[in-house]
């Protein structure tokens, strides 16, 4: 935490995770993982990893979490990789969305990772 970050602005970040994971499944998203990396990162206050079936699954989620969480008043700061390439992540500045598809998420196992950080949900 930087010392213009509040513990509300945090709780604030932890809500907009919340809403994105509640977004993924909705959309189907499967074996969706929300971890708390506040004591284990630098980078990142929170992960939400989720898998999906096809590309365009991954970007008709990624879509639906950017527009949900812009309509929440927070906006994606980064955008990297697409549906075709098995992964997209969502940057938002504090909050990083990864979505896989099933090899992807496999081959760069992030849960594994970042072991160390809690897993605040888990939505199979």
């Amino acid at each position: 935490m930087t010392e213009s970050e509040t513990p509300n602005q945090l709780l604030e970040l932890e809500d907009y995770a919340r809403m994105a994971l509640d977004e993924a499944s909705e959309a189907l998203g499967s074996d969706i993982a929300l971890l708390d990396l506040r004591e284990v990162s630098q980078f990142a206050d929170f992960f939400v990893i989720v898998s999906g079936e096809t590309p365009r699954h991954l970007e008709s989620m990624a879509n639906d979490i950017v527009r949900a969480l812009r309509a929440n008043g927070l906006r994606v700061h980064h955008r990297e990789g697409t549906g075709q390439g098995g992964w997209v992540l969502l940057d938002f500045s504090g909050l990083v969305i990864h979505l896989f598809s099933r090899s992807a998420r496999d081959f760069y196992s992030l849960e594994e990772l970042w072991a160390r950080a809690p897993e605040i949900v888990r939505v199979q």
